[in-house]
């Protein structure tokens, strides 16, 4: 049967390492691949140009993600669903397809473009918007977070979810400035921060991205949601079939890199926030992957040029072996918890 090509993707939101993951992949002759991720639709459209009898389910929680994916639908002739749901649960949403087993997945971690350039769903600070941060539509919003949470747990989602030395002081003032009324907006908070946390002329990043990325993590659970598509991709590939995933910071490419250690045979190593987590590393007899890359593969000097947003970019990339579907890792599930943080000396 001749179908008509989907044409690759164009225009602002061509996803980053898309050369890239689409190698890694290797879809010529595959039959059902999933985005987990779908987003602005970059790597499904990539994947239904790349192999004309290729069937994609795309799966995303954000409401309008799904809606702006209708004409791709239509376009696919059959081959595009998309479900709406997290991408943790994937393999809950393929067997109410009636999928036992897929091909490839891809994966790309964290806030979309799309989402960034909304001032209304309130994830960057550049542009004034309400304190939202949700990927869906419910939920505990971030002035929720913000305003309801005790000192001590926002010190330590912002130190680590966000990486910010400074946590503490970010913490106190926000308690500070809530007693004199709610912050109910992205300015608001991004001017608290500032307050407090230095600009650092090295990296030109703001002083208060570090705390978003904290409050954005949280609210939205998304390394846990990693945690559990990282097993559920497990769970439903086929043997030989490839799981491609991109992160965009570290506290994402740890747990991809560890989990695919991990079921490759070597140990998983603590985390440098969890020492006491993780004593001695979590062996695992079950090789239930074999790498595709060779550590991370990063974006070319060529993409960064075009693409900014791509610097932070890591593909990470393995292929399921015939081994039985092993028990969750303990240790993964560690990496994604928020954990008690030491209360001297390790946030200023």
């Amino acid at each position: 049967m001749t179908r008509k090509p989907i044409e690759k993707p164009c225009g602002p939101h061509v996803p980053v390492l898309l050369d890239e993951v689409l190698a890694a992949l290797d879809l010529p002759g595959t039959t059902l691949a999933v985005d987990g991720t779908f987003g602005a639709g970059g790597y499904t459209r990539a994947m239904l140009a790349a192999d004309p009898d290729l069937r994609v389910v795309g799966i995303d929680r954000d409401p309008s993600a799904i809606a702006g994916g209708a004409a791709l639908v239509a376009a696919s002739n059959g081959r595009l669903t998309l479900v709406p749901g997290r991408f943790g649960a994937l393999d809950a949403h393929l067997a109410d397809l009636g999928e036992a087993q897929a091909d490839r997945i891809v994966l790309d971690i964290g806030v979309s473009s799309m989402q960034i350039d909304q001032p209304e769903r309130g994830f960057s600070f550049r542009n004034d918007g309400p304190l939202d941060m949700r990927m869906a539509a419910t939920g505990l919003s971030a002035a929720d977070l913000v305003n309801e949470a005790e000192e001590v747990e926002l010190a330590d989602i912002i130190y680590h979810y966000g990486e910010e030395r400074r946590s503490r002081a970010v913490a106190r003032t926000i308690i500070e400035a809530r007693r004199r009324g709610r912050i109910e907006t992205t300015a608001q908070l991004a001017d608290l921060v500032a307050g407090v946390v230095r600009t650092e002329p090295s990296s030109g990043i703001h002083p208060a991205t570090r705390t978003f990325q904290g409050l954005r993590i949280a609210v939205n659970d998304e390394l846990g949601e990693l945690v559990q598509a990282l097993h559920a991709a497990e769970r439903m590939l086929r043997p030989g079939g490839r799981l491609a995933v991109v992160t965009f910071h570290s506290l994402e490419d740890r747990i991809v890199k560890q989990f695919f250690s991990a079921r490759s045979g070597r140990a998983v190593q603590a985390s440098r926030h969890m020492p006491s987590a993780l004593p001695g590393g979590e062996p695992t007899a079950a090789r239930s992957f074999t790498p595709v890359t060779k550590g991370p593969v990063l974006p070319s000097d060529s993409e960064t040029a075009r693409n900014p947003r791509s610097r932070s970019a890591k593909l990470r990339a393995a292929e399921r072996t015939d081994a039985p579907v092993p028990a969750p890792l303990a240790a993964i599930q560690a990496l994604a918890a928020l954990p008690e943080a030491p209360r001297g000396g390790a946030r200023r």
